[in-house]
């Protein structure tokens, strides 16, 4: 059987790391070569600039050292009257003897070459002899250093013309200074320009370059090793957060749609995709059916054994069904002991019916548990899509509708949907409604039943049932209601309020009369197991003030055997108040004799059921008095529920402290009716009019309690 699960979303985790790594390795790498780059950068800019001040101060120096001594030994040469054509400069014979005077000066010295210019630009010397003549007062530094700068500028150069020859692949310096004989502030006289080579120091510059780039590189790339560690390690930490995070997240979701217990999809699950799945077999034009299963008997196991004991039959339950399931055929646990099937295609009800027969089939034989083989049964209900709903909350209500009709019909079936059964569940509903309504309103009242002693005929208690007086129907008994209310829930607010007004109801009645009846309260199952259950009771009894003496709470036998060991210490508390205990409805449900001795109950109140045996054979009267027999052993007091007949009466008015109630004596009575009831007691008066009792009341005949027998069963 397939399970449906959670979406599955896309991860982000190896996407975010992926996008986190190789943003690094291109940042990391990009800087890496920007950094590089630009350290080289500026070390080649700040070296090189270095150099050419280096230089020009160093061409400055030696111009200024050597420069005015060939100007005056050379004046009338280089300083020559203007006008003077190139073929005039290169004939002088000044040119060679001046030459040879620069060559000499310049030996040993890293200048290369020599050029000399007068006031009008024009090449007045060159080592270079085809550059005499040259007009260059176009040329930027000439004409700056005439106007009193010195400028320098680098230039590599492949081949050159210098005082010993040409040579190649030279990195040379050129700085244009002006000539000034006779001090700073003398005019102008000419400009030298000196080329120097700085090919060594320029190849010493790059070789300390290359040094520094990969310096910066070894120096990075470790920054960036130490960095990519770093950032790696934060990337595992993260990614492993994230991992964590998306897994928290995944279950989270799928703990939101599944079952603990199970593992079986939940409602939540089943409200999410029942909708989709029932579109997509209209869609495909198939039939679906969706089947509500509850366990019939699985609160008796669980309250009776424990919860350990429900669980382990919850997931015995769960395999037998998977088992019977087919691989598209969805299973979803929706309550306690509540669980829906799914079956997406099915031809038709009968189809539907075999599934649900096969299921109820699986459930059949007993579960072997610690040693202990529990029957747990179910009840399905069935509906089909589209015949009995469209919509998943449709076919939800359809299915849910045809269960407790199948819960009805004796339980261990099934029940397909029918239109009728909507609207026993519409009615229903209304019925909830009308009972949170009536609590709110207060539209809840209590009549009273008396219990007589059997021999003296004295009343010595009332039993409070609960009625409601709807504005409608006037009193309704709680047999139209009951049940609503303890699948609602309210049955536990109702009866606080039933035992509140009552505990302060029978206290009034010590005013109204010589006597002090009790007061009997029917205790519900979700009281009694509630664990605040006996300080409630302490509480009303403060509240109300009325003794703990007066006050008998009535337990049924299932209530006692769900949990005999908690049963016995709440009965143990209360009859430490000193409230009466009474076991109800005895005879018809779990409890053998022998149990009684375990509890240590003051009454038992025999079942109507068994008290009409006394009319019949001696078989079911024997029965009866081996009731009465154990219950005098144990000092327990019978109270025989439902007489009826004056032989039923005359049973029960033989046996020592035996007590009657039935509409031999009295129907419930409103509580105005009391305080007569109780006077009336109080003058001599028996409730029976037995002949001797000295009463003016006379027992009524079988028709008028048949009568009023039948009034109160319809009113219920």
């Amino acid at each position: 059987m397939s399970h449906p699960s959670a979406p599955q979303r896309p991860s982000r985790t190896r996407r975010g790391g992926f996008r986190l790594g190789r943003i690094y390795s291109v940042a990391s790498l990009v800087g890496l070569v920007l950094v590089t780059a630009c350290v080289v950068y500026l070390y080649r800019s700040h070296a090189l600039r270095q150099l050419l001040e280096h230089e020009e101060r160093s061409n400055t120096v030696l111009t200024a050292a050597f420069g005015p001594a060939v100007w005056a030994e050379f004046r009338a040469f280089l300083g020559g009257p203007a006008g003077r054509t190139p073929q005039d400069l290169v004939g002088d014979p000044r040119l060679a003897a001046l030459h040879d005077a620069l060559a000499a000066r310049m030996r040993g010295l890293p200048v290369v070459k020599v050029k000399f210019f007068d006031r009008d630009g024009l090449t007045v010397y060159s080592s270079d002899p085809r550059q005499v003549g040259e007009d260059k007062r176009g040329n930027d530094g000439v004409r700056r250093a005439l106007s009193g700068e010195v400028v320098s500028q680098l230039t590599h150069r492949d081949r050159f013309d210098a005082f010993e020859g040409e040579i190649s692949d030279r990195t040379l310096i050129s700085s244009y200074v002006p000539v000034r004989i006779g001090g700073p502030d003398a005019p102008i006289e000419g400009v030298v320009e000196v080329y120097s080579d700085v090919t060594a120091m320029d190849a010493q510059s790059a070789a300390a370059q290359m040094k520094i780039a990969v310096t910066a590189m070894l120096l990075l790339g470790m920054l960036y090793l130490f960095l990519y560690l770093v950032v790696h390690k934060s990337e595992r930490i993260i990614l492993a957060q994230e991992r964590e995070r998306d897994e928290r997240e995944a279950q989270s979701i799928h703990q939101a749609l599944h079952d603990a217990l199970t593992g079986l999809p939940n409602r939540a699950c089943l409200s999410q995709q029942l909708g989709a799945e029932l579109a997509q077999a209209a869609h495909d034009g198939r039939r679906s059916a969706l089947m509500f299963v509850d366990l019939d008997r699985f609160k008796t196991v669980n309250d009776s054994l424990g919860h350990h004991a429900g669980d382990a039959l919850l997931k015995a339950v769960c395999a037998r069904i998977r088992a019977v399931l087919g691989q598209r055929d969805r299973l979803y646990r929706v309550g306690g002991d509540e669980f829906t099937v799914l079956l997406p295609d099915v031809a038709d009800e009968a189809a539907a019916a075999a599934m649900a027969r096969a299921i109820l089939g699986a459930l059949e034989p007993a579960v072997p548990l610690d040693g202990v083989a529990l029957n747990v049964g179910a009840s399905i209900g069935i509906a089909l899509h589209p015949d009995d709903g469209r919509s998943a909350e449709q076919l939800l209500r359809c299915a849910d509708a045809a269960m407790y009709v199948a819960k009805a019909a004796g339980r261990g079936t099934f029940a397909a949907y029918r239109a009728e059964m909507g609207e026993r569940a519409e009615r229903r509903l209304r019925v909830e409604l009308a009972m949170r309504k009536a609590l709110r309103c207060g539209e809840f009242v209590l009549h009273y039943q008396p219990r007589l002693d059997a021999h003296t005929r004295e009343t010595v208690a009332f039993e409070a049932l609960l009625r409601w007086n709807s504005p409608d129907d006037g009193i309704v008994a709680p047999g139209a209601f009951i049940d609503v209310l303890e699948e609602s829930g309210l049955i536990g607010e109702v009866g606080e309020w039933v035992m509140r007004s009552a505990c302060a109801q029978a206290n009034t009645w010590t005013a109204n009369a010589a006597c002090a009846p009790c007061v009997s309260v029917n205790v519900g199952t979700q009281q009694f197991q509630s664990p605040g259950f006996v300080d409630l009771v302490v509480e009303i009894l403060r509240d109300s003030g009325l003794p703990a003496d007066r006050l008998e709470l009535e337990l049924t036998e299932s209530q006692l055997m769900q949990d005999p060991a908690r049963a016995q210490a709440v009965v143990g508390a209360l009859r430490a108040l000193g409230v009466r205990v009474s076991i109800d409805d005895f005879g018809t449900g779990y409890s053998s004799l022998s149990y009684l001795s375990f509890l240590a109950v003051d009454f038992i109140k025999v079942d109507r059921s068994i008290v009409a045996g006394v009319d019949g054979n001696a078989r079911e009267r024997a029965v009866l008095q081996a009731i009465v027999d154990v219950a005098a052993a144990l000092d327990i007091r019978i109270v025989a529920e439902g007489v009826e007949t004056a032989s039923q009466a005359r049973f029960f008015e033989r046996l020592p402290g035996a007590e009657m109630q039935g509409f031999l004596f009295s129907k419930p009575l409103p509580p105005e009716a009391i305080g007569d009831w109780l006077r009336g007691t109080a003058d001599g008066m028996t409730a029976a009019g037995r002949p001797g009792s000295g009463t003016g009341r006379p027992a009524p005949d079988a028709a008028q309690c048949a009568s009023a027998t039948d009034r109160v069963l319809t009113a219920s």
